[in-house]
């Protein structure tokens, strides 16, 4: 029996089969359109986003030599935050996707702290008030668009229109509603209030239901094929590498980095500069995990090679950064959508700092490459602080563990070993576990079997040269801190 796990990214769609061991055995990949009608506005056009999932789908299933009535379940993991409207009657979208990298709502955010709506939010939803939500994305269509305040016109994440484009149904799942900034993660249901807040009608938007569920029937690939599991690909990623137990941890290295601590069964209360979110819901219970959020890291390297194109992969950047001794004193704070996790900076812009005339390409690369790490330490230690212990070792996936320089800095400045597992796209694998799982081909013990590890990377970094770096990271930091603000 084999699953297809359709992967929804920020700036591509992965479509990957996976068989009944765990492994691949059908892969696809297409990047899709970035728009940036604004400074700080980001978009996807959803439509493109549909075509291009559902052409991988074909793709990946082509690669395996396998048809769709061959296919146990399929699985959705998708960018999450990102806002989609469309009209349910005809299926098309009625404006671009605003994608969660997007700041257009930071002044709005502003004012309903101002307003004193933090503590509801914080309560209600384990989150802050901030425009990587989904929440004031959707009250901006509203306002701001005619055919969103159509009764025809229903919302979701990406999760949600992928999964009305292959059953019809508008659905969602624990893991991506608990990212709208709307959704109640105690009682998993829309908060009245916060909907009432924002002018949202709950019922335009999905209905909430575990990770691991039958979430409706497709045709689209051949055959009559069940989709199985939702999660948002953070929360897929920590089910993909078996942190299924409080205290297990690992980050992502994607468009953005996010590191995820599974907390247990009980929301814990709320935790300055970190997150709570609903990690998976399978059958009547869930997980939370505490979520330390990077907004720009993989999306750096991409801006080095379509925004400044010095490089022409990312691949090069591996070589570059080896090619030199050390950074020469050059620290790129990637705030290029603002800052995230543990700093919540909506107005921080993007900074360079430290550069001379003997400054190349060479220190840009490397310095993308060390705030990848810089940021994800950042979020670590903030994560030791709310825990009360240190990090044992960082469980690491997503694109940027195939560059070894990149593992090897994380590990000298975390004083921790990084280990990677032998299958990378953990976030596809943990949509393929919960779609298993809901379906009967695997179940918990047999998905945390699976497992395996391919790398370890040692800290080798002494403790006077690891604070160095990290205290003039820290002063570029704060030069990079509330320049846009009004």
């Amino acid at each position: 029996m084999t699953i297809l796990a359709l992967d929804q990214g920020t700036t591509g769609s992965m479509a990957l089969v996976f068989d009944e061991a765990g492994s691949v055995v059908g892969r696809a990949y297409s990047e899709f359109t970035q728009h940036f009608p604004e400074p700080g506005q980001v978009e996807h056009d959803a439509a493109e986003i549909w075509e291009v999932t559902r052409r991988v789908g074909h793709e990946a299933l082509a690669d395996a030599a396998i048809g769709g009535s061959e296919l146990a379940a399929i699985g959705i993991t998708n960018q999450r935050e990102t806002v989609v409207a469309w009209d349910r009657n005809s299926g098309e979208p009625i404006h671009r996707a605003l994608v969660w990298q997007d700041r257009r709502t930071a002044a709005r955010c502003d004012q309903l702290r101002e307003q004193g709506h933090e503590g509801l939010v914080r309560e209600r939803t384990g989150l802050i008030i901030d425009p990587y939500f989904s929440a004031t994305k959707i009250e901006w269509l509203l306002r701001n668009v005619e055919a969103a305040r159509s009764p025809q016109t229903v919302f979701g994440t990406i999760d949600s229109w992928l999964a009305f484009k292959l059953t019809g149904r508008h659905v969602s799942d624990y893991s991506n509603a608990s990212r709208t900034m709307l959704f109640d993660i105690e009682k998993r249901a829309w908060d009245p209030e916060l909907c009432g807040l924002l002018g949202i009608d709950p019922s335009s938007l999905p209905t909430p239901l575990p990770s691991a569920h039958i979430f409706g029937v497709t045709a689209e690939f051949g055959g009559a094929v069940a989709v199985a599991g939702i999660a948002g690909d953070q929360q897929a990623a920590l089910f993909g590498q078996a942190a299924h137990h409080p205290g297990d941890a690992k980050n992502t290295y994607g468009t953005g980095s996010f590191v995820l601590l599974n907390v247990g069964e009980r929301a814990p209360p709320p935790v300055e500069g970190l997150l709570t979110t609903i990690a998976w819901g399978i059958d009547d219970r869930v997980n939370y995990a505490l979520e330390a959020a990077v907004f720009v890291t993989g999306a750096a390297v991409q801006w080095l090679r379509d925004g400044l194109g010095i490089i022409e992969n990312a691949a090069e950047t591996e070589r570059l950064a080896a090619s030199l001794e050390g950074n020469d004193g050059v620290y790129f704070v990637p705030a290029l959508t603002g800052l995230g996790s543990p700093h919540w900076d909506p107005y921080a812009r993007g900074t360079i700092v430290g550069l001379t005339r003997g400054s190349g390409r060479a220190h840009l690369a490397r310095a993308t490459l060390e705030a990848i790490a810089y940021q994800t330490v950042d979020a670590v230690r903030a994560q030791e602080r709310a825990a009360g212990q240190s990090l044992s070792a960082l469980k690491a996936d997503g694109g940027a563990v195939v560059n070894r320089w990149l593992m090897q800095f994380q590990a000298d400045l975390l004083g921790a070993p990084v280990i990677v597992p032998e299958i990378s796209e953990t976030t596809a694998l943990g949509v393929a576990y919960l779609a298993g799982v809901a379906t009967g081909v695997w179940d918990l013990n047999g998905v945390a079997g699976m497992w395996r590890e391919a790398a370890r990377y040692e800290p080798c970094l002494a403790d006077d040269q690891r604070h160095e770096l990290l205290g003039l990271w820290h002063r570029a930091l704060e030069r990079s801190r509330g320049w846009a603000r009004p």
